[in-house]
């Protein structure tokens, strides 16, 4: 499906203080100089309306929150959630994820969201799916040493790659995972629905979803 451009979308995320700019600047010290604390930060690639990142920064006031977005037009439409821009622990990013490296220090993030991304089906994409090999790797780099990713998708052949490249990997372990996360008490507990999976979920659609950690024997990368 096309993307619709929305004009006024560039405007509104420059005016917007809570979309960071200039946002390589700040690798190593987002905690220092863009939330002023100590506390763990956890990000969204590909937050899309935003309301599962903007739902966690309410309940989690002793974590920061970044979601990443690359479409301005996307973006936009979780801006525009806000009742106000005092929310303290969470910002926002306009960018291309396979820069992620550039923005963060090595075990700087704590967790890593990934739900409902682009399944990007066809063999010669593969390289862009934000579960493959390649992006593993970027995030070996930027997770500390306990850090985890969680990922959520009603796309099963997405799901069955995604658990293939984790038990191919000789540097991460799925430590949980469902074929039907809202069926699964374990792991439905304190779940917070994103659009996308309201959306499939009234269609009874089943939602996969996976937990994956750095195996313990496994050296980080600096």
């Amino acid at each position: 499906m096309r993307l619709r451009n929305i004009p006024r979308a560039e405007g509104v995320l420059e005016a917007c203080p809570l979309v960071i700019k200039n946002e390589i600047s700040y690798k190593g010290q987002w905690a220092e100089k863009i939330f002023q604390n100590e506390n763990p930060i956890y990000i969204e690639i590909g937050m899309g309306k935003g309301r599962f990142l903007l739902t966690l920064a309410r309940e989690n006031p002793n974590i920061n929150y970044i979601g990443i977005e690359r479409y301005s037009s996307v973006l936009l439409r979780a801006v525009e959630k806000l009742d106000s821009f005092d929310i303290p622990n969470i910002r926002f990013l306009c960018m291309d994820a396979a820069d992620i490296e550039q923005v963060f220090a090595p075990q700087e993030i704590a967790c890593i969201y990934l739900n409902f991304s682009d399944p990007w089906p066809k063999a010669r994409h593969a390289r862009r799916r934000l579960t493959s090999p390649e992006f593993f790797m970027r995030y070996d780099h930027i997770l500390k040493a306990n850090g985890q990713i969680e990922f959520k998708t009603d796309n099963r052949e997405l799901f069955d790659y995604s658990l293939t490249v984790l038990e191919e990997s000789d540097v991460w372990l799925t430590t949980s995972h469902t074929f039907d996360l809202h069926h699964d008490t374990s792991m439905n507990t304190g779940n917070i629905m994103t659009e996308y999976e309201e959306k499939f979920s009234s269609m009874n659609h089943p939602i996969c979803k996976l937990i994956a950690k750095r195996q313990s024997d496994c050296p980080l990368r600096i």
